[in-house]
């Protein structure tokens, strides 16, 4: 179950449980417990398939992943506590509509059967709602204390679109039916006759079709393509998708317009313009949106550093594992710094 799973992973053990505790946060424990439920969904996010051969390889794995994992739940306490101060609670109503989303989205048919699974894990619906109201708490503080703060001006949309119009524009397009008159080819390659006879099928079909019979339906009859049961329709596409020789042939060319006959890999070819779309530029108007979310998405990680920054300052940490405190340094130097 994708959704329990996720919240299994990042449980916290039972509180009457007693445990070895690693740091105190602002007066609030992390203990090893909770370090290795994180470390166990770490590792199995990273490597899904990991099966250590040895007591070494698990420890050279956790090695790797633990001063992030530690990194992480300091930040979140740090960010559950702000929650906590901003007066941030997960009311039964909204605990109830997300237990109903978990049930629905996992096919559990009722609270009795999700009881039972969360068992299975070593959770009850008590752990289910405090880890649902750690994730709340943090996701209200990220929107309250980062996102709230992210300020993007006009000034610095227009730049952005100026500098960026290529993002904002649109690839030529081309809509078309083909006629293709294959070139049986043999171990000896490619037989002279065979080819004339080809290329000759080819122009007379091109003049049946320059001389008005439908396109569709001589690319029925007569072509070799697999899109002659479409009646030779192709696209839309990207005219960089045509063969060279097709871009050759077709560029110049207007909607209903023919393509010489052109001798291409597939045999030769009569190619009828169905519709082209040329390149075009969103305007400034229509793209301001986007250009808003791309400049708020390159922010947010700047403004989240300095938020956590600050609340790192603030906080009274008290190691009590000095290999942990280790980590945890050994993670934060892996961390953006304000700059």
């Amino acid at each position: 179950m994708v959704v329990i799973g996720l919240v299994v992973g990042l449980a916290s053990p039972q509180a009457d449980i007693l445990e070895q505790v690693l740091v105190k946060v602002n007066g609030e424990i992390i203990t090893k417990t909770d370090l290795e439920a994180r470390q166990i969904a770490a590792l199995r996010q990273k490597q899904p398939n990991l099966r250590p051969d040895s007591d070494a390889e698990l420890q050279k794995a956790l090695a790797e992943i633990t001063p992030e994992v530690i990194v992480d739940a300091v930040e979140e306490l740090l960010m559950v506590q702000r929650g906590k101060e901003l007066g941030y609670t997960m009311s039964t109503e909204q605990f109830t509509g997300i237990v109903e989303n978990i049930k629905k989205e996992n096919k559990i048919e009722s609270d009795a059967a999700l009881e039972a699974a969360l068992k299975q894990e070593g959770m009850t619906m008590a752990d289910l709602r405090r880890q649902l109201e750690r994730t709340m708490l943090v996701q209200r503080v990220q929107q309250t204390d980062v996102m709230a703060k992210l300020q993007v001006t006009d000034t610095e949309l227009r730049a952005y679109y100026e500098t960026h119009k290529d993002e904002f524009a649109t690839t030529p397009q081309i809509t078309l039916r083909e006629i293709t008159i294959a070139v049986p080819v043999t171990a000896q390659g490619i037989n002279v006759a065979q080819d004339d006879a080809a290329k000759e099928k080819a122009e007379d079909v091109r003049k049946k079709a320059a001389a008005g019979e439908p396109f569709a339906r001589l690319a029925a009859d007569f072509s070799d393509s697999g899109s002659k049961a479409n009646g030779g329709l192709v696209g839309p596409l990207s005219k960089s998708d045509l063969s060279e020789e097709l871009q050759k042939a077709v560029a110049g060319l207007k909607t209903g317009d023919l393509t010489p006959v052109t001798r291409t890999t597939r045999g030769y070819q009569i190619v009828k313009i169905e519709a082209l779309q040329e390149t075009t530029t969103k305007s400034f108007e229509d793209a301001k949106n986007e250009i808003a979310d791309k400049i708020a998405n390159d922010k947010r990680s700047g403004e989240y550093t300095k938020f956590i920054e600050r609340l790192r300052a603030e906080a009274i940490i008290d190691w009590k594992n000095d290999e942990i405190k280790k980590a945890y340094e050994l993670g934060l130097k892996a961390r953006p710094t304000e700059s």
